[in-house]
């Protein structure tokens, strides 16, 4: 009988099903508690990835030792990795996690009972740390509010529901947002009905929302005079290179916006996840530092060259 039950292939979710040996190995892979947490934290970066720089820093583990477990989850087909210049990206591969899962239950659920619609109940995009009524407002600055901003601002709206409520403005407003910019978010299934350029003068009168955080995302705008912010908020900057001076074909005008794209979400992921209701100003401040420190480092590409 319990051969009988071994032998047996789970019902499929996607294209391909999984039998107990490639369970086993999911099994394995995972049965360590640095490549579980790493799994875990990649599944909150999909669907585009993190830097491997970024997941030493965010897990705090050794390049090298991160290498190790890395190419563990890679071999089990948990993870996939691509060079982006200079740098190794990697990102979960949710359907194997599902099938396993689909795996596990065969006997008692339905495949669909497991996935939901689209399987966010399986692998849910963030963790929710505390419960609070309080919603955060965070107003996203830059010089134009024409690109990067719009999509910070897209991004913190549709990752921060429920906990967070984005803005964004420029300190000399283009006409509009950058219609590659809206295109990019619409082709990622947000709406866009909304999103416009504005002056941050919008926001420093006193029956404007009183704004819990400011975040800067280009240079420019950091280091202009501010106006003033009502109800003193917290200020960081996220400087992210400008997609739009990138001047070439399309496909090359897209590739800096999406990787523009990728870096805004993976801060916007770790700022969503921050404790916020537990940290104590100074440390909360520190926090936000380091996560405008996250550029996508190269650190374990060059191991890798090295070895």
């Amino acid at each position: 009988m319990k051969r009988a039950f071994l032998s047996k292939r789970a019902a499929p979710v996607g294209s391909e099903s999984m039998d107990s040996a490639q369970a086993v190995a999911v099994f394995a892979a995972l049965a360590q508690p640095w490549r579980l947490e790493t799994f875990r934290l990649l599944v909150r970066y999909l669907p585009y990835g993190l830097a491997a720089g970024d997941v030493a820093r965010l897990i705090a583990l050794p390049h090298n030792t991160l290498s190790a477990h890395l190419a563990v989850l890679e071999q089990a087909g948990l993870v996939r990795s691509r060079r982006e210049g200079r740098s190794i990206i990697f990102a979960a591969v949710k359907e194997r996690a599902l099938r396993l899962a689909s795996f596990l239950a065969e006997d008692c659920c339905r495949p669909s009972d497991l996935r939901g619609p689209d399987a966010s109940e399986v692998f849910p995009v963030k963790r929710e740390i505390s419960k609070s009524d309080k919603i955060y407002n965070v107003l996203i600055v830059c010089t134009g509010n024409s690109a990067r901003s719009i999509l910070a601002e897209a991004i913190l709206n549709r990752e921060g529901a429920g906990r967070f409520r984005a803005y964004s403005a420029g300190s000399h407003p283009t006409a509009r947002p950058h219609p590659l910019a809206l295109t990019l978010l619409t082709d990622l299934g947000y709406d866009v009905a909304g999103l416009r350029s504005k002056s941050w003068n919008e926001f420093a009168g006193p029956d404007t929302p009183a704004m819990d955080f400011i975040l800067t995302v280009c240079d420019a705008a950091a280091g202009e005079a501010c106006p003033y912010w009502p109800g003193h908020p917290l200020v960081a900057h996220w400087g992210i290179p400008d997609p739009v001076a990138v001047q070439g074909t399309h496909a090359e005008e897209r590739a800096a916006l999406m990787e523009a794209y990728r870096r805004l979400s993976g801060r916007i992921t770790s700022f969503v996840n921050l404790d916020i209701e537990r940290l104590d100003l100074a440390t909360l401040k520190c926090k936000l530092g380091e996560i405008g420190g996250m550029e996508g480092a190269t650190e374990l590409a060059l191991e890798r060259k090295a070895a």
